[in-house]
């Protein structure tokens, strides 16, 4: 059975790309438009991992992943931000709140797989 990664961010052209290439590895990709979209989608299904821009309206990355990270269900599952940011600071901040990853954009296709398959195994 395929593993399911959430998609969340504001760019309809960022989850298409990042669909595009998980899916084309063999994923199912549920997408949400911000964290509170994100959040409501997260009990609709098993996710396995969750792949999250940072800056979004309604509900940014960091806060998301609080949230995630409350729910019994999302205590072991990974969160890798794919952001713009770069700052060491908010990396710091993500790594405390949870995160397991930080990819820059914009990505290399290659670049998001291989972290998706070192997670996910």
């Amino acid at each position: 059975m395929a593993k399911t990664i959430l998609s969340v961010d504001d760019s309809a052209s960022v989850r298409q790309m990042v669909k595009l290439t998980l899916s084309g590895a063999g994923y199912d990709i549920l997408e949400a438009c911000d964290g509170k979209d994100a959040l409501a989608k997260a009990g609709s299904a098993e996710i396995h991992m969750v792949v999250t821009d940072l800056n979004m309206p309604n509900m940014d990355g960091l806060s998301l992943i609080k949230e995630l990270r409350k729910l019994p269900a999302y205590k072991g599952v990974p969160i890798v931000f794919l952001t713009t940011e770069s700052d060491e600071g908010k990396k710091a901040e993500a790594k405390q709140s949870g995160a397991t990853a930080w990819i820059t954009k914009p990505f290399k296709q290659e670049q998001l797989l291989a972290i998706v398959k070192k997670v996910l195994g």
